[in-house]
């Protein structure tokens, strides 16, 4: 079923995808600070920043956090001999009062001169950035700025309470990218007011803002959230595990068609998280299954736009190496969706898109 393809296949032999496969990678390695609720005008219905990062320091002073992270840096510098990338994350960074923020970019600015990072990043929402804000990040050698927009859904963001419209969202993201930073979109699946369809479009506008990067995190009811409060009445329903899988994987495959990573699907596990969790989408294989659903679309939808509507052709698979880790879904779920496809025979290339090969009968062994 499976071999390396030694030599180029001709071009006239195969079907391309119409897209280049992407997995979640990142350039550098990552150094986060979290920083839960600093600088948030309000809580979200959704929201419960300490148990979905793991970090309980929304009472710690910044100066603490920011000493202990230099120090942290400072040994990793040490010990890896290679800068990485500082993150601030949770929170509104934007928004923190003067003094914090200056600490925060003060940090980042002795870590560069000292080579323990190479560039920085923060999380921030739309309705928190201006000219003039983004200027000073980009001067303080800030290389990308990622909104957590949820949706530019109007209906879906006011029943969130987020505070903003999607005119607001739009104008950030214009704002983000004038100023020379790159942008990062971060998406709320499944968030109240937020359907499969209104998702997808929300994936679209991403796309057309400009964003270099998208973050897909499927919305959860989290303990002490007034979304949880709202589940106990009935008031709110959360996607199920598979509408989540299949609404994802076609948002995944609209981002690779075009070049933009998604470059974090679900939240990343914490003890605190699980704990706290009382329902919705929760899986910690979120991410291959949703790439293994999204390629399995591609390859069923490029098949019907070469055959007759009742035809099952059979064909071979061309991957790049990097599929192998998630083409068969979760402990294999996918196999007999493929076979019943048609699928012959799997060749590894060194391309970066798949391809698919026709043939009217099964090939002799």
């Amino acid at each position: 079923m499976m071999e390396d393809l030694s030599q180029q296949t001709a071009a006239h032999d195969v079907i391309p995808l119409p897209w280049a496969w992407s997995p979640r990678r990142r350039r550098n390695t990552v150094f986060p600070i979290f920083l839960p609720f600093r600088g948030c005008p309000v809580r979200c219905v959704f929201c419960a920043q300490e148990e979905q990062t793991g970090c309980r320091s929304s009472q710690t002073p910044i100066p603490t956090l920011l000493a202990i992270a230099r120090e942290a840096l400072q040994q990793h510098a040490a010990q890896r001999k290679m800068p990485t990338e500082l993150a601030f994350y949770g929170g509104t960074f934007t928004a923190m009062p003067e003094d914090d923020l200056r600490a925060c970019l003060n940090l980042a600015t002795e870590a560069l001169e000292r080579g323990w990072i190479n560039t920085f990043r923060c999380s921030t929402r739309p309705d928190s950035v201006n000219a003039s804000m983004l200027k000073r990040l980009r001067t303080a050698c800030c290389d990308t700025v990622e909104l957590g927009i949820q949706s530019f859904s109007d209906s879906a963001l006011a029943e969130a309470r987020r505070g903003y419209d999607a005119a607001c969202a739009l104008q950030a993201c214009a704002d983000v990218l004038n100023a020379g930073l790159r942008l990062g979109v971060q998406l709320l699946p499944g968030m109240p007011g937020n359907t499969p369809e209104i998702f997808l479009e929300d994936v679209t506008q991403a796309l057309e803002a400009g964003a270099q990067m998208l973050r897909f995190y499927p919305c959860l009811v989290l303990e002490g959230t007034q979304l949880a409060k709202l589940w106990r009445k009935g008031q709110y329903v959360p996607w199920t595990v598979n509408q989540t899988l299949d609404t994802l994987a076609r948002g995944w495959l609209a981002a690779n068609m075009a070049r933009v990573p998604v470059i974090r699907m679900g939240l990343a596990p914490q003890a605190e998280l699980e704990s706290a969790i009382l329902d919705g989408p929760v899986d910690p294989a979120l991410g291959n299954r949703v790439m293994a659903r999204g390629l399995l679309m591609a390859v069923r939808h490029t098949l019907s736009q070469h055959n007759a509507p009742e035809t099952v052709s059979n064909f071979e698979l061309f991957l790049p190496p990097a599929v192998q880790g998630c083409l068969w879904g979760h402990k294999g779920e996918l196999r007999s969706a493929w076979s019943a496809m048609g699928l012959q025979k799997i060749h590894y290339w060194q391309q970066d898109f798949p391809a698919i090969r026709t043939f009217s009968a099964r090939p002799s062994a």
